[in-house]
């Protein structure tokens, strides 16, 4: 399970992330890294939240969390079930509703491209969300 501390009063998001990041001194904070990258550059519009005591990705609602364990980082997409994922990128949480997850282990490859894919189309839904929602 995921050791992430809620966040402390006044400490700016990105710092929690970037320390969360430190802490683990690892390979999985390396992963953690890069997916962040990916999502930033990904989603230029997206805004880093802190929530469950794990960092979060927002765009017209949740996009994804960035958990990590002891043998893999996990991205949980929030509506995950909705995006499209052409490359089968999702490899857990597969028989929920709504949910789907990508769990990164050591030493495997992450297929960029199709990743920053998932963070557009994750937040194209969330869109197409709340545009329903004003209807």
């Amino acid at each position: 399970m995921s050791k992430m501390k809620p966040a402390p009063a006044g400490v700016p998001v990105s710092d929690l992330i970037d320390n969360a990041i430190a802490e683990l001194g690892d390979w999985r904070g390396e992963i953690l890294a890069r997916l962040r990258a990916l999502i930033l550059e990904a989603d230029p519009g997206v805004a880093e939240e802190w929530k469950w005591g794990k960092p979060v990705w927002s765009h017209d609602g949740l996009i994804c969390t960035g958990e990590t364990y002891k043998a893999y980082v996990k991205t949980t997409f929030a509506k995950g079930a909705s995006v499209p994922d052409p490359k089968g990128l999702f490899n857990s949480s597969l028989d929920g509703n709504v949910r789907r997850a990508i769990d990164f282990r050591q030493g495997e490859p992450i297929d960029e491209a199709a990743f920053k894919d998932l963070i557009h189309a994750a937040a194209a839904v969330n869109a197409a969300g709340k545009k329903k929602g004003k209807a």
